[in-house]
């Protein structure tokens, strides 16, 4: 590793203690739960309110600050994918009266209609990209709408700014870029790679932490099958990661085992983690449930 790259992990390391999978990431140990460093990190920093992610079933993740909550692709309705998605459904209750849901395209696993209305009730926004608005507008939502590169103030707290992401049947898809509390994140649906990254990249990155899909998924519902993934690889989060400039990678999107014409890649956990040391990415494996918080001051 370069003198130089070493210098930036050092630093990173010092801005974000928190993150104890770092270690565990470069060194091929097991990364620990980050549920107890969670709880017991403060609420308000120096610069103002922590941010605090959640990670939800399958793709879902919430962003939390004092006054704000901001939910990315939830899901809670177990039909979706039955017995196949053997990670539980994780339970959330709003309390904050900001409140927001962001999706990434209209597959119910992404646009969960059930979770949506619980989240935002009669005030709440869901913010979507255009080619979603029309439907979900006729399902009864209040709608935000995010044309891509164009920044959406959704509070004081959080703006959101759709950017481009590749779907496996050719739908419409987006991913998100969010700031908040002093942090940005980018969250990635269940995009394949794709060549918009280093645009992304340099408009809006670095990133404190990048949510990305990693089961490469293979489905046989469409005709005539490809036998290509439709879902980014291990391997290819973590270069997106590279090029995006992320200080962090959290997988999101996998865990489905037996669904009918549908596979993933075998241990995509494991894969990831060795395809990071390879390319010196830190990785934090957040279970569904589990909360990151950031401390301190975040990207610029």
């Amino acid at each position: 590793m370069s003198e130089g790259r070493k210098s930036m992990l050092r630093g990173a390391l010092g801005r974000r203690n928190l993150l104890t999978g770092v270690a565990a990431a470069l060194g091929g140990c097991a990364i620990p739960s980050v549920r107890a460093a969670a709880a017991a990190a403060p609420a308000t920093t120096e610069q103002g309110p922590a941010l605090r992610a959640q990670r939800l079933t399958w793709a879902g993740v919430r962003l939390q600050l004092e006054a704000t909550t901001l939910f990315l692709d939830p899901l809670i309705t177990p039909d979706v994918w039955g017995p196949a998605l053997k990670d539980p459904m994780v339970p959330f209750d709003v309390s904050t009266s900001s409140r927001f849901v962001l999706v990434t395209h209209r597959h119910p696993d992404h646009f969960d209609v059930a979770a949506a209305r619980k989240i935002l009730g009669e005030n709440g926004r869901l913010v979507c990209a255009p080619e979603v608005a029309a439907f979900a507008a006729s399902v009864g939502f209040k709608t935000r709408v995010a044309p891509l590169y164009e920044p959406v103030l959704l509070d004081d707290d959080f703006t959101a700014t759709a950017v481009p992401a590749v779907d496996g049947y050719g739908d419409p898809q987006v991913s998100w870029v969010v700031r908040g509390g002093g942090r940005r994140i980018i969250h990635c649906g269940d995009t394949l790679w794709h060549g918009s990254w280093w645009h992304i990249g340099r408009q809006f990155g670095p990133f404190d932490a990048a949510f990305l899909p990693i089961n490469g998924a293979r489905f046989a519902w469409r005709k005539p099958v490809s036998e290509v993934s439709a879902v980014m690889t291990p391997e290819q989060a973590v270069a997106a990661a590279v090029v995006l400039g992320a200080r962090l990678i959290v997988p999101i999107h996998y865990g489905v085992v037996g669904a009918d014409g549908y596979s993933e890649l075998p241990d995509p956990e494991g894969a990831l983690l060795q395809a990071a040391r390879r390319r010196n990415m830190p990785v934090e494996i957040v279970r569904p449930g589990d909360w990151l918080t950031w401390k301190g001051r975040g990207v610029t």
